[in-house]
C-alpha cells in the first residue's frame, strides 16, 4: 500500500498549503543565492511541510537533489563523501533546465538538530564546515532550531515553518479524497484536521487509515478510528504492569492514553521494577529494547507509522512478560524524561559527556538511564555520593538523576558529602602542594635568620626556607615539605632562587601551591 504522504507530496512550492510567508522566503533565498551563498535552515514542528518545501523548491528551480536522511551513520566521513562532494561541485550536468541555476544541485540534510555522531564524533563539525564552504545550495531541516550548535546557527539563514491551520489542512484532505475517488462528509474531514493540531502529515496519515478501502467517509468512521483519550497514564500502568492477562487489551489501552509511545516507554521503564520480579523484568526489557529500535526509526525517517510497532512492544509485549496478575496498590512515579529540553537535564547530560569523553547523545541515551537506575531515590547512598562527586553535581542535578526532591535533607547531605569527597581527593592527588603545614616557632626563627642572611649576602642563594623550611631545619622542615617528591623539590629549589628576599621576610610561613608556581 502506497503511503499517501509520499503519493501526494507537493511537486511545486505553489502546491504547499499554509506557511505562505515561509514559502515565499524559501523562494527568495533560492533566487538570491548567488548574492549571499549561505545555507538555509527550515525549522518547525514535525509534519508542517519543511522537507516537502525543500524538494518542491528543487523541482521549481530545476535543481538536482542530494538528500542525506537522518541516521546514526551521519558521520564526518559519510557527510564529506556524499553531501560534501555535492556541495563543493561548481557545476553539475544532467539536471533539468539549461540555464545556470538549472545546473545546480541542492543538498538536503534532514534532522540537523539531532546530529550527535553515535559512531563518529565528527558529524557535527563536518556539517558546520559543509555549510561554510559549500559551492552549492544547502538546506538543513530541523525540528528544534536551538538544539543546533551556535556555530551552525550563525553560519546559516533560517526560516520557521509554523503549524498548519485547520483551514489549510481540510482542502488537502478534500483533494486527496477526490483523487482517490472517495466521497466524504465535510464534518469527517474537519474532525481529522482538528485532532492533528497543525500536523498536516499526521492528518494525511489519519485520513488514509480511516478512508482507505471505503467509498464514503463519514464522521462515524473517523470517531471509530479516533483515539479514546479517557484513560490516564496511571490506570494504563495498572492495566499493563499488574492487571490484564490479555496482550490485546494491553495494546488497546496504549491507544487510549494521551501519550506518545516514546513517553509511554519511559513510564513503563521507570515503574516496571516496582512490581516485576527479575525473570519477568528480563523478558520485559527485551520488548522495551525492541520498542526503542522502532522509536529510533521514527526519529530517523520521520515516519510515524512505526509508532504502532513500538506500541505493540511497550504494551502487549511487556504485559505478556508478566506471570499472572499483581495485587495491591502501587505508587507510580513520574519518570525523568531524558529528552527534556530543561536547563537542568542539559547540564546533567553535558557533565556526563565531558567526564566520559563521548557525545551528548551517548550520554543521554546510554549512560544517564543507568545512573538513574543505579541511584534511584539516592540508594545506595555511597554510590550516589560518588556520582555527585565525579560529575560535580549540584542539588538540582542530583534530584534530576535520582528522582528525589531537590530540597530534601537527603539530597542536600549528599551534595555536601560529595563536595567534601572532591576536596579530600584533590588534596590526596596534589602531591603535597596543598599541605600548608605551619612550621614550629623554632622553624620560623630559622626561616627569619635565613632570610636576613640572604639579604646580607648573595640574593640568589635563597633556599627551601622560602617554601616552608630549609635543608637544615630538621623535622620541622621535613614536615613543611610534606609529600612533595624529589622532582617537585628540585623545581621548588630552582624557582625559589628568584624570590625577592624582602618578600621572603614578609612570608607568613604558610606554604602552598603558589610557592611553587
Amino acid at each position: 500500500m502506497t503511503d499517501w504522504t509520499e503519493r501526494y507530496r507537493p511537486s511545486s512550492l505553489s502546491e504547499l498549503r499554509g506557511n505562505d510567508k515561509a514559502v515565499k522566503g524559501v523562494r527568495e533565498w533560492a533566487d538570491t543565492w548567488d548574492d549571499h551563498r549561505e545555507a538555509l535552515v527550515l525549522h518547525g514542528s514535525p509534519g508542517v511541510g519543511k522537507t516537502s518545501a525543500a524538494h518542491a523548491l528543487a523541482a521549481d528551480m530545476g535543481w538536482e537533489t542530494v538528500e542525506l536522511n537522518a541516521s546514526d551513520q551521519r558521520t564526518a566521513d559519510v557527510i564529506e563523501r556524499y553531501a560534501g562532494r555535492a556541495a563543493n561541485n561548481a557545476t553539475l550536468g544532467g539536471s533539468a533546465g539549461g540555464d545556470d541555476t538549472g545546473g545546480r544541485q541542492l543538498v538536503i540534510l534532514d534532522e540537523a538538530d539531532n546530529i550527535h555522531g553515535n559512531h563518529d564524533r565528527g558529524g557535527k563539525s563536518a556539517v558546520t564546515s559543509l555549510v561554510k564552504d559549500a559551492g552549492q545550495p544547502v538546506i538543513l531541516i530541523a525540528n528544534e532550531y536551538y538544539d543546533m550548535s551556535r556555530g551552525l546557527r550563525n553560519a546559516t539563514q533560517d526560516i520557521e515553518f509554523r503549524d498548519v491551520g485547520k483551514r489549510s489542512i481540510v482542502p488537502v484532505l478534500r483533494d486527496i479524497c477526490r483523487k482517490e475517488g472517495i466521497e466524504f462528509d465535510s464534518d469527517a474531514l474537519d474532525r481529522i484536521a482538528e485532532r492533528n493540531s497543525g500536523d498536516l502529515r499526521g492528518a494525511v496519515n489519519d485520513l488514509q487509515a480511516v478512508a482507505d478501502g471505503t467509498d464514503h467517509l463519514t464522521l462515524e468512521d473517523v470517531i471509530t478510528g479516533d483515539r479514546d483519550r479517557s484513560m490516564g497514564v496511571f490506570p494504563f500502568l495498572d492495566l499493563v504492569l499488574k492487571e490484564t492477562e490479555s496482550a490485546r487489551e494491553a495494546l488497546q489501552s496504549s491507544y487510549d492514553v494521551d501519550e506518545t509511545p516514546d513517553d509511554l516507554t519511559k513510564w513503563i521503564e521507570d515503574n516496571m521494577l516496582k512490581v516485576y520480579d527479575a525473570a519477568e523484568a528480563t523478558r520485559a526489557y527485551d520488548h522495551l529494547a525492541d520498542a526503542d529500535v522502532w522509536l529510533g526509526r521514527v526519529w530517523a525517517s520521520q515516519n510515524y507509522s512505526y509508532w504502532r510497532y513500538a506500541g505493540d512492544n511497550l504494551s502487549a509485549g511487556v504485559a505478556a512478560a508478566r506471570d499472572g496478575t499483581k495485587g495491591g496498590w502501587t505508587r507510580w512515579g513520574r519518570p525523568q524524561f531524558y529528552h527534556s529540553t530543561s536547563n537542568t537535564s542539559d547540564e546533567v547530560v553535558r557533565a556526563i559527556a565531558e567526564r566520559g569523553g563521548f557525545s551528548m547523545d551517548t550520554a543521554r541515551r546510554a549512560v544517564l538511564p543507568y545512573l538513574q537506575a543505579m541511584t534511584h531515590h539516592c540508594k545506595p547512598r555511597e554510590l550516589t555520593v560518588e556520582m555527585a562527586a565525579a560529575y560535580e553535581f549540584e542539588a538540582e542535578h542530583v534530584s534530576f538523576v535520582t528522582g528525589s526532591g531537590e530540597t530534601t535533607n537527603k539530597v542536600q547531605s549528599i551534595v555536601e558529602d560529595a563536595e567534601d569527597l572532591r576536596a579530600e581527593r584533590m588534596e590526596d592527588h596534589s602531591g603535597g602542594a596543598f599541605a600548608g603545614i605551619a612550621p614550629s616557632t623554632e622553624a620560623e626563627e630559622r626561616e627569619d635568620d635565613d632570610a636576613e642572611g640572604a639579604n646580607e649576602g648573595d640574593d640568589s642563594q635563597t633556599s627551601l626556607a622560602d617554601a616552608g623550611g630549609s635543608a637544615d631545619s630538621g623535622e620541622s622542615a621535613e614536615a613543611a615539605a610534606g609529600d612533595i617528591g624529589d622532582d617537585a623539590g628540585d623545581d621548588a629549589d630552582e624557582d625559589t632562587r628568584n624570590v625577592d628576599p624582602e618578600a621572603a621576610e614578609e612570608d607568613d610561613g604558610q606554604s602552598g601551591l603558589s610557592d611553587f608556581m
